[in-house]
């Protein structure tokens, strides 16, 4: 097998174990048996290596949203919060820290905490 070749089988290994492993780059060079930094040259010299690994990377995200929308499903408040707080900004859904810099006559400093929704 040609060098060319090899690196071509390594590169598609890659992507195979990327898939199965979610994205985990130590993961899937472990399961190739080939380092970290073999991975890293192949993702910042080679354009479409990278576009498919970006494309995989979306994968783990979709997978990773799907569980989070299962667990809120499931009434799980801590994962309902955390979507609030993150998708639902927009909509008042986030938590405010004000800090009041005028000290009073006594020099002490007031610290006001709003959270809204």
């Amino acid at each position: 097998m040609s060098v060319t070749n090899k690196i071509q089988h390594t590169k598609k290994a890659l992507l195979k174990a990327l898939e199965e492993t979610l994205g985990i780059v130590t993961n899937a060079c472990k399961m190739v048996g080939v380092n970290r930094s073999t991975y890293y040259k192949y993702y910042n010299e080679d354009a479409e290596f990278k576009r498919e690994v970006d494309s995989i990377s979306d994968i783990a995200l979709d997978f990773a949203e799907s569980q989070l929308h299962k667990q809120i499903q499931e009434g799980n408040s801590t994962s309902t919060i955390f979507y609030l707080k993150t998708k639902g900004k927009k909509r008042g859904y986030i938590e405010k820290s004000e800090v009041d810099m005028n000290a009073n006559h006594s020099g002490e400093i007031k610290i006001i905490r709003e959270i809204k929704k």
